[in-house]
């Protein structure tokens, strides 16, 4: 039997509005959402799901896949799989009301599929968001990373990343990883929703291939429960960081693994983003990548429970 796909991830396209001290990231305050009505295939319940879209408020046609509306920047981990004409969902981002306006939630939980009430898979989903595009429909386990269209053109080098936002961490002590195929897996250590921002310098070879200078960094784990947090600021560190005090494995180059980023070559095929070597604070970048998630790590890992709220994120100069 096939694999049904339940995504999480990363990535970017950019539309900005400049004023003297920060850039607004379009649609990144989380006001207005565009609702997708997709009917899952009658063979797994027929049942019918509400995803969501950060964009220009209004519908989406759920027979069709869905692209980025209205010069919205964002993706999402909601998305429509259609594996051997099977239509399954995943919700894991929605919105939420916050004082006059919404803002967006992201959940980690576990996905259901029983397919002619026989077979019975849960997977493991966290929520996320991310500049960039989902390639719908997903057809194929076989590399989910393989339709995330990862980065933007971006020259720009802000100061700091600025959001609001809140934390609750799942009472568990552990994750796990569940993937639906194999048993779950106990993996050491407390979840923790987490936020990536990276500036890159990329380059293509005759061949399609991607490969990126790293100019700008910024990771971070959101280790404790919070209420709203407001204008909280990230510095965005340039160059190499490896001999950095808050330096960890995890924020080094990424040049492969289960965490690959990928993107869409000259070609129209997409194909990693190879991370070669670290670039210095004059160089100047070609792309940006932004990611916020419920759970850190790769997909299907997590804790079920652990949420994460994000609200009015600026570019700061």
């Amino acid at each position: 039997m096939k694999r049904f796909v339940f995504l999480n991830l990363l990535l970017l396209t950019v539309s900005l509005s400049v004023s003297a001290q920060s850039t607004q990231l379009k649609y990144s305050d989380f006001d207005s959402w565009i609702t997708r009505d997709i009917k899952e295939s009658i063979i797994i319940g027929g049942k019918k799901q509400e995803l969501y879209e950060i964009g220009p408020t209004g519908t989406w046609d759920g027979k069709k896949p869905y692209t980025n509306q209205g010069g919205s920047p964002w993706a999402n981990s909601n998305i429509m799989a259609k594996v051997a004409g099977v239509v399954k969902t995943n919700v894991s981002v929605y919105p939420e009301p916050r004082g006059d306006g919404q803002c967006v939630k992201m959940v980690s939980h576990i996905v259901g599929v029983k397919v002619l009430g026989l077979v019975n898979i849960h997977v493991l989903a966290a929520g996320s968001i991310y500049v960039g595009k989902m390639l719908e429909p997903i057809t194929s386990s076989s590399n989910p990373f393989g339709y995330l269209d990862y980065g933007i053109p971006f020259t720009q080098k802000p100061k700091a990343v600025q959001f609001d936002y809140k934390v609750k961490l799942s009472d568990k002590p552990d994750r796990i990883r569940q993937t639906g195929f194999s048993p779950v897996k106990r993996i050491p250590g407390k979840d923790m929703p987490g936020m990536i921002l990276l500036l890159q310098k990329r380059w293509e070879d005759e061949k399609g291939n991607l490969y990126a200078r790293r100019i700008g960094t910024v990771f971070h784990r959101f280790g404790k429960d919070t209420d709203w947090v407001n204008g909280a600021q990230f510095e965005i560190h340039y160059g190499d960081i490896t001999h950095e005090s808050f330096f960890q494995p995890y924020m080094n180059l990424f040049s492969g693994g289960d965490d690959q980023k990928y993107a869409l070559n000259s070609k129209g095929k997409i194909v990693p983003v190879k991370e070669v070597e670290w670039g210095t604070a004059d160089d100047t970048p070609t792309h940006l990548c932004l990611q916020f998630a419920s759970s850190f790590g790769t997909a299907y890992v997590g804790a079920v429970g652990t949420t994460l709220w994000i609200d009015n994120l600026k570019l700061i100069y």
